[in-house]
Order: C-alpha cells, then structure tokens, then sequence
C-alpha cells in the first residue's frame, strides 16, 4: 500500500542561517516530519503561499497538518492585541486559514498542532486567550504537563488514558469555533484538544507530538489519510 501524503504548513522566517548564509527561509523542525514518517506517511513542506492556490494543494494531499509557531493575529477572531500577544505572521495566518478551510470544504484530514489547533478554531468562528500565565514553565523549553481525555469522543478512542503530553504555549482556546467539540482538558480546565464529530476526520491538539514518543496522533491521521 502506498504512504500517505502528508502536508505540514511550515514557518516562514528572515535571518535563517547555516553554513555561510543568513536568509529568508521557509523552515520546520524536523520533529514534524519524523513524526509523519515513523506514523507511516510521506512529509511534504508546504510554505506559505497565495491563498487562491490552498484548494489546489489539498486536492493533491490526502492528509494535512497546521503546524505550531506565532500567535494569530487578533484580528482574525475580532480582538484588539493584548500586550503579551507575538507579532503578526500575515503569510502563514491568510495561508493556513485557507488551507484550513480548502480541507473542511474537501474532506481532508486534519490535524492542527497548538498555533495549528488554536488557528482551527479561530477558522470556525472561535476565540482564543491571549496570554496564560502559568503554561510556559521557562522560555526555550519544552514542558510537559498532563491531558485528560473526554470520553466517546475521537481523541479518548486514540488515546484513553491520561497522558503526560510535551508542550509549549502561552495561548489556547476560549470560546469554541462553530461544531468543533472540547475532547481534551489541563487540569487547570484548559482545552487541550478539540475535534469535529464524525464522519469529518478533524483534530485539534494544543501540545506538541513531534516533540514526544507517542505516534499514536499521527498515526491516526495517516490512517484516515489512507
């Protein structure tokens, strides 16, 4: 059987360096692919690029992954920006909004990864909170804190039990996006991972998976994807 295609937004960034040079690159930690591969899917890099042409490139995917990076822009979700809120990355918001709603339109699995998983949710008419005090532990580094799943829905079927995830992020879901459904909470009541009901195969998760051991996320996509 042939591995599915996968393709994972990637950042887009000015000042990248190695070897002799220092350029604008389109980058993406290598966790994400290696987590695409070792769940049996071929990565494919998709760097922002004009939003007329999302529907295209989905149509040749038969999965899609939003990756994590900078906060989203306020203004896609009616907000004023809040003092601890990143700088806007206008390409990738307008990108992966579009590839966002080019697979919701087709179809296509999804998954979104923190930024990827709060994007989903701004894509459906949801908000996000801007900035939590208390979930990133030191900055640079990854954290790890426990994520309890919500029975009968599609995360608790990959993953029943209350996991340790890794993670990093200072904002997350505050009121949820038209359809989507709260399948993973924080101890402290934060929504760690959101879904559509079936037949949509669409999840949403607030930590990082390629940063971990646990394939079974991804797995789930690349089998959906086949």
């Amino acid at each position: 059987m042939a591995r599915p295609l996968i393709g994972v937004s990637t950042y887009l960034e000015s000042g990248a360096r190695w070897g002799v040079w220092e350029l604008e690159a389109a980058l993406l930690p290598v966790g994400y692919p290696r987590l695409v591969q070792a769940a049996g899917g071929l990565a494919a890099m998709l760097p922002p690029d004009d939003p007329s042409y999302a529907a295209e490139v989905v149509a040749r995917l038969d999965g899609l992954v939003i990756a994590g990076g900078p906060d989203v822009d306020p203004s896609h979700y009616g907000a004023e920006r809040e003092p601890r809120t990143g700088p806007a990355a206008p390409a990738r918001d307008a990108w992966e909004l579009a590839l966002i709603h080019a697979a919701l339109h087709s179809g296509t699995p999804l998954l979104g990864i923190c930024r990827g998983m709060q994007l989903l949710n701004v894509a459906l008419g949801g908000t996000l909170i801007q900035h939590l005090d208390d979930h990133v532990i030191e900055v640079g580094v990854f954290g790890r804190h426990p994520v309890k799943p919500v029975p009968g829905t599609r995360y608790a079927e990959i993953a029943p039990e209350e996991a340790d995830v890794p993670t990093y992020h200072h904002q997350a879901v505050d009121r949820l996006g038209e359809g989507l459904l709260a399948s993973a909470y924080a101890a402290d009541g934060t929504v760690e991972a959101v879904e559509l009901p079936s037949p949509a195969w669409v999840l949403g998760v607030q930590w990082h998976p390629e940063m971990g051991e646990d394939v079974r996320v991804m797995r789930a996509l690349t089998e959906a994807a086949s």
